[in-house]
């Protein structure tokens, strides 16, 4: 299993229709991907900040939504994020909600 981690800023103001854009736009189309397999979104309590995690059966599926998929994400979210969104990539070692136990292979 693969992870995008998403690192954003939020609009002032723009929490409640952040969330729904996620819940009416973002999440149904992430359903629609090719190896699309959760997301979860965190929003500080206090700030402007958000985080996103997104796993993928696979690099290839994450890189694939990368270059296609998310170039939508990011022009539906535009008026509600302030700069550029931060990704990072990882291999998911573990997850007890989707049973992974993955035995990573030392680099």
């Amino acid at each position: 299993m693969y992870a995008r981690c998403v690192s954003l800023k939020l609009a002032p103001n723009g929490r409640a229709e952040f969330i729904n854009k996620l819940e009416t736009d973002v999440i149904p189309l992430l359903r629609k991907q090719k190896g699309f397999q959760d997301e979860i979104t965190f929003i500080a309590p206090v700030g402007n900040e958000a985080f996103g995690v997104s796993l993928w059966d696979s690099k290839d599926s994450a890189e694939t939504y990368n270059r296609g998929a998310f170039v939508e994400v990011t022009k539906i979210l535009s008026k509600l994020v302030e700069g550029t969104p931060q990704v990072e990539t990882y291999d998911v070692a573990n997850s007890t909600m989707h049973k992974i136990n993955a035995a990573l292979k030392a680099a």
